[in-house]
């Protein structure tokens, strides 16, 4: 049975943020935490977070071990954009879009995941 957190919110774009993920999909706990440790990237912090949240979810609601944990599914969609107005030349006014977007992630454990793919 996996185990979610969710971020919401974020003020990162989702092609931003989508870089930093598919680093670590698939992988297990420690190893994604040591590649987002190293990666320079502010979106990076936000995923090790959130994985960590996930991880800390999975240790007290459903009593698994960290040491066998993977993420299974690390998703972001986009989320509102907020609607802003910067000085151009000769008085004007152009908009621009500032982006959001909802990183969900999903950790499950190694042994249970494999025997469910068969």
């Amino acid at each position: 049975m996996a185990t979610r957190a969710k971020s919401k919110g974020l003020g990162i774009s989702a092609k931003k943020m989508r870089i930093v993920c598919d680093l670590v999909r698939g992988k297990d706990v420690a190893s994604a935490v040591s590649v987002l440790r190293f990666t320079q990237s502010p979106s990076a912090d936000i995923v090790m977070k959130t994985i960590n949240s996930a991880v800390a979810n999975a240790e007290n609601n459903d009593f698994m071990n960290r040491d066998t944990l993977r993420i299974s599914r690390i998703t972001v969609d986009e989320g509102p954009r907020l609607k802003r107005i910067r000085p151009k030349a000769r008085g004007r006014a152009g908009s621009f879009n500032r982006p959001s977007c909802h990183l969900i992630v999903e950790v499950d454990d190694i042994a249970a995941s494999s025997e469910g793919g068969e």
